[in-house]
Order: structure tokens, then C-alpha cells, then sequence
């Protein structure tokens, strides 16, 4: 991630499906980097890039399934590896131990998801 003196806004609250997740490319690299995650109040947001296999693997097998099937866990779907989203700590999988790398993101008081100025 580039340092930023100024927040990104990446999404409203409302554009994301409850449980839900989306993966954003801020930095206009060609593919997501990061995804943002939603499960009732909770929202977090996560490098794209899961910790097993040199922290470079991207999580989705397509765009913006970063979830199991009842959006309880993140799922890794090249190693099957799922992850707790509010630590994003492996719970099942070959990084068992090992967590997601979080992304600092604020929600506004209008409800924009916003990546912290850094």
C-alpha cells in the first residue's frame, strides 16, 4: 500500500451484502490488494494476500468471494484455509497460527468506508 495523506473512500456500507465482502485495487495496480469484509456491525478489511504462501497467494477463486458458503469464515480457495473475520487469525488450514494482515479503514458518520490516511 502507497502512504496517503488524504482518505480513499472505497464503498458505502450499503454496497455490501450482509454477510458480505468486496475486494478493492486502490492504487490502480490491476487487481485487488485488499478487501473489506462485512458481517452485521463489523467491518474489517484485509490485505489480499494470504499468510501461507509467501503472503503474496490472493484469496478470491473470483471476483469478490472471499467468504464460505454461509459467510461465517474467509476462505483462502487456493489452500482452503479459513480465517475469524474480526482477527482474521487462521482457524482451519496450513497457516493455522498465522493471521491476515490487517488494512486500517475508518466508516465515516455517512456510512463511507474509508482507508485511514497513512
Amino acid at each position: 500500500m502507497s502512504h496517503r495523506s488524504n482518505p480513499v473512500r472505497l464503498a458505502h456500507v450499503d454496497e455490501l451484502r450482509d454477510p458480505g465482502a468486496r475486494g478493492f485495487d486502490p492504487d490502480g495496480l490491476g487487481r485487488d490488494t485488499l478487501f473489506v469484509v462485512r458481517r452485521g456491525s463489523q467491518i474489517r478489511a484485509y490485505r489480499d494476500a494470504c499468510p501461507h504462501f509467501f503472503g503474496e497467494t490472493q484469496m478470491a477463486w473470483r471476483k469478490d468471494a472471499y467468504l464460505n458458503g454461509d459467510g461465517t469464515r474467509i476462505v483462502c480457495h487456493a489452500h482452503g484455509a479459513q480465517f475469524d473475520i474480526a482477527s482474521g487469525e487462521c482457524l482451519l488450514g496450513p497457516c493455522l497460527g498465522q493471521r491476515l494482515t490487517p488494512v486500517e479503514i475508518e466508516v465515516t458518520s455517512d456510512g463511507d468506508i474509508v482507508l485511514a490516511a497513512t
